[in-house]
C-alpha cells in the first residue's frame, strides 16, 4: 500500500505542479521517491541469499582466540545493498528535514513560496550530505577481506552486535546512522512544535486565524509529522525500553507507523487535495443514474348519502416514468 500511495504522490505532484505554486513540490517528490527505493530495496534485497551461519559451537568454558576467528570475503550483492539502504534512508531523513526548514522560513518570511535559491541549496543537500556519510561509513568501516566491519551478515544492513550479541557503538549502525538521523529528528520536532504553536495562536485581525477550524489544524500538524518522518521517533524508544509491555506495544506501532508511511502521505498529500476532489466530484457526477419509476395511485372520491362522509378507495396502482396524480368526483 506504501508503494502505491508513494507512487501515486510522485505522479500527482509532478503532474499538478503548475496549479499548486504555493506547494514544495520538490522537497515532498524527493521524500516520496527516497522513501520509496528504500521500500522496494527492503522488501526485495534486505535478506542476504549467500549468509554463512553455520558456526562451530563453543563451549560457555572455552575462549576463542582472535586468532582463529575467520570471516569470508565479501561476495554477492550484499553490500551493494546495505549501502543503497543506508543511503536512500538517510536521503530520506535529509529531505525530511529540509521540508521542516522550508515550512519554518515560510512561516517566519510569511512567504507563499520557497526563498530564491532555496531549491538549489536543497538539491545540492539532499542528495550530496547521505553521500558523504555513506562514504565516510565505508571508508571507515569496510573491508573486502572483513564486510562484517560494515553490515550483517543475516540481513543486508549496517553492522550492530559484536560477537556475543550486544549493540556495539562503535559499529557503523550507531555513529554512521542512530547519531545522524536523531539529530535530525530532533530538528524535525522543534520545528513541528514551532508550527504547532505558530497555527495555534488567533489573530483577531486575520481573518484565516478565526475561522480555522481545530481539525483542519490538527490534519495540518499531523501531515507535517507524517512527511517528517517523527514515527522512528518510537524506534530510539525501543532501544532504551527495559518493560517487556511497553517494549512490545512501542514495537507494534513502530512496525505499523513507519510500513504506512507511504499510504499516509498519499492520504494527506493527494486523496485529501481540492484538485483530486474536484476530479473525483465531476467523475461522480458524469455517471450517469439509473432510472427508477414512480408509483402513483388513482383514487375515486364520493358522498355517501346516508353519513354525508367523503369515502375513498384505490381504484388501481400505475408504473409510471414521472409522478402524476388525477381525481374523480361523484356523488
Amino acid at each position: 500500500m506504501s508503494i502505491i500511495g508513494l507512487s501515486l504522490t510522485i505522479t500527482f505532484q509532478i503532474a499538478t505542479r503548475k496549479s499548486r505554486k504555493t506547494n514544495p513540490t520538490v522537497l515532498l517528490v524527493s521524500v516520496c521517491v527516497c522513501l520509496l527505493i528504500f521500500t522496494l530495496l527492503f522488501m526485495l534485497g534486505v535478506d542476504n541469499p549467500h549468509k554463512q551461519l553455520d558456526k562451530p559451537q563453543i563451549q560457555e568454558d572455552n575462549v576463542l582466540p582472535p586468532s582463529d576467528t575467520h570471516t569470508e570475503r565479501d561476495r554477492g550483492p550484499c553490500t551493494a545493498v546495505a549501502v543503497l539502504l543506508q543511503y536512500f534512508l538517510l536521503g530520506t531523513f535529509t529531505w525530511n528535514t529540509l521540508y521542516a526548514t522550508n515550512v519554518f522560513l515560510m512561516i517566519r518570511n510569511s512567504l507563499a513560496t520557497s526563498p530564491s535559491q532555496f531549491t538549489a541549496y536543497t538539491v545540492a543537500i539532499g542528495w550530496g550530505l547521505p553521500a558523504v556519510v555513506v562514504a565516510l561509513t565505508l571508508g571507515i568501516s569496510y573491508r573486502v577481506d572483513d564486510p562484517l566491519g560494515y553490515r550483517q551478515e543475516e540481513f543486508c544492513w549496517l553492522a550492530a552486535l559484536d560477537p556475543k550479541g550486544n549493540f556495539d557503538f562503535k559499529l557503523p549502525m550507531f555513529w554512521g546512522f542512530l547519531i545522524p538521523v536523531a539529530f535530525m529528528l530532533m530538528f524535525n520536532t522543534v520545528m513541528l512544535v514551532y508550527f504547532v504553536v505558530t497555527t495555534c495562536k488567533t489573530n483577531p485581525h486575520l481573518t484565516s486565524t478565526r475561522h480555522t477550524s481545530m481539525k483542519k489544524k490538527f490534519l495540518s500538524s499531523f501531515s507535517l509529522a507524517v512527511v517528517l518522518g517523527l514515527s522512528w521517533i518510537l524506534g530510539y524508544l525501543l532501544l532504551i525500553t527495559q518493560n517487556q509491555t511497553m517494549y512490545t506495544i512501542l514495537n507494534i506501532s513502530f512496525c505499523v507507523l513507519t510500513t504506512t508511511q507511504g499510504l499516509q502521505i498519499f492520504i494527506q498529500f493527494t486523496a485529501r487535495t481540492a484538485i483530486v476532489k474536484k476530479k473525483m466530484s465531476s467523475a461522480l457526477n458524469s455517471v450517469s443514474s439509473a432510472g427508477i419509476p414512480l408509483h402513483t395511485r388513482k383514487f375515486s372520491l364520493w358522498r355517501d348519502k346516508r353519513s354525508d362522509n367523503v369515502e375513498s378507495y384505490t381504484q388501481q396502482d400505475t408504473d409510471l416514468s414521472f409522478p402524476t396524480c388525477s381525481s374523480q368526483t361523484s356523488n
